[in-house]
Order: C-alpha cells, then sequence, then structure tokens
C-alpha cells in the first residue's frame, strides 16, 4: 500500500464505488480462456484459422471501438464476433455469432476467480455500514453474471453499468449516478479501480472521490495528481479500512 495524501485516510468513506473488471479479478486469463474457447469454435463451424481468427477479430475490435466511440456497446463480444465472421469472408451468420459470444462467456466466467481477500474487504463494508457500488463499462447483462459468478451480487448495493449511465468511464454520468442511487452521500467517497484515465481521473474530475488505483504487482514509482494511493493486494486494503475513524 503507497499512500500519496494520507491525509484523506483518517476518515471512514461514507460509500465505496468499485470498478469491477481487473479490480475485483484478474481479467487477462478470463478473456484468453474466452479466446481459446472462441477460435476453437470457429475452426469447428467454419474451419478459419487461428490465426485468421485473431487477426479479424483484432479489426473488427478496433473498428467498433472506432464506429461506436465510448459507449457500452463498444464491448460487446456479440458485435465483434459479428464482424469477425464477416471479416472473414462469410455473409452473416446468426447461429455461429450467437454461438462464438455463448462460448467466449462460458470459458471467460469459468476463469474468474476474486482476488485474495477482495470479499473478505467487501464483507468489511457491510459490517461497517458502508455502502458499496460497482460502477463499471460494458453492458449489464454481462456485469451481472458476472457478479452473481463472482459471489459479490450480496455484497453489493447497487450496480452502475456504462449501458445504463450512456457513457464508458471517464465520463462523469456513471460516477454522477452511483451517488444519484444512493440518495445523496455526506462524507468521503472512495472509488477504487485499475485505470489511472477512466477510473482515477473520471472519479476525482466528476465527485472529488478518494482514488485508489489497483496494481498488478508493486505499486507504480512515479505519482500520478489523480492517485491518492495504490495498492497490489485487497489485504492492504482492508488494514486501511480498518485504521480509518467514524
Amino acid at each position: 500500500m503507497k499512500l500519496r495524501n494520507a491525509d484523506l485516510f483518517t476518515q471512514r468513506p461514507a460509500a465505496v464505488l468499485l470498478d469491477l473488471d481487473n479490480t475485483l479479478y484478474a481479467y487477462a486469463p478470463c478473456n484468453a480462456a474466452g479466446m481459446a474457447a472462441a477460435a476453437e469454435l470457429a475452426h469447428k463451424l467454419h474451419g478459419i484459422s487461428a490465426a485468421d481468427f485473431t487477426q479479424c477479430f483484432n479489426d473488427a475490435r478496433a473498428e467498433l471501438k472506432a464506429r461506436l466511440g465510448p459507449v457500452a456497446a463498444s464491448h460487446s463480444r456479440l458485435l465483434y464476433f459479428q464482424r469477425t465472421i464477416e471479416r472473414a469472408g462469410f455473409a452473416s451468420q446468426p447461429f455461429a455469432v450467437l454461438q462464438l459470444e455463448q462460448a467466449f462467456w462460458r470459458a471467460y466466467l469459468d476463469a474468474a476467480v476474486l482476488f485474495p481477500y477482495a470479499l473478505d474487504f467487501l464483507d468489511d463494508l457491510r459490517i461497517a455500514g458502508v455502502p458499496a457500488v460497482i460502477v463499471t463499462d460494458l453492458t449489464a447483462q454481462i456485469q451481472l453474471r458476472k457478479m452473481i459468478l463472482l459471489g459479490i451480487d450480496k455484497m453489493v448495493d447497487w450496480l452502475v453499468t456504462s449501458e445504463e449511465s450512456g457513457a464508458d468511464k471517464p465520463a462523469a454520468l456513471g460516477f454522477e449516478l452511483a451517488l444519484a442511487k444512493l440518495g445523496g452521500v455526506e462524507g468521503p467517497v472512495w472509488f477504487i479501480g485499475d485505470s489511472i484515465d477512466g477510473d482515477m481521473v473520471g472519479a476525482k474530475a466528476a465527485i472529488d472521490a478518494v482514488t485508489l488505483l489497483k496494481v498488478a504487482a508493486k505499486p507504480p514509482t512515479r505519482a500520478h495528481a489523480a492517485v491518492d494511493a495504490s495498492f497490489s493486494d485487497f489485504a492492504a486494503l482492508r488494514r486501511l479500512f480498518a485504521h480509518t475513524s467514524l
């Protein structure tokens, strides 16, 4: 745990907002498992090689993100796979596209595991009476499925997706909607996420949150003005929360 603005962590937060993907669990192994399953199925259904599938997928993803901009649909694997099949030289293939999406998310979710002590941290919040809100990009259906599979659906009070708010982070809409769902908050609000530009900058600008950056290993040595603290494991975060005063 590295505190850059230690004075902000003497008081217990009135609410805690958290990102989901790559903050509460590791995204990369889940995505790799999903892509491997989708590539295998694409070869089985249409004879597309793994290399061609990867190239078409990457091109499709870039094309859709450029066209749609920072909105929830720009993360849609259903759209990615539809355009992947098209870029591979096929006309629309509804059955294949739906099967690819299902194969991807089935393998992705099978690989999803909460970071150690993340569930304990959410339980600490619940016991202390501090409401928790997930503020995340992507569409609501898959984020709801992730929450249930990870076992945090009963530990989180509210969910805000960019599909609901209308824009991905760092747009202010999602952060503001989270506070609106809470009915207003008196006192400091923590935001915990893994992205400096999306989470830290966005939360600081939108709601003047106390920001905590989740990093994969040791906290970065270079400071960023939007980051109040950084940590690599939830055990350290639990200790920080335990030492805050009411």
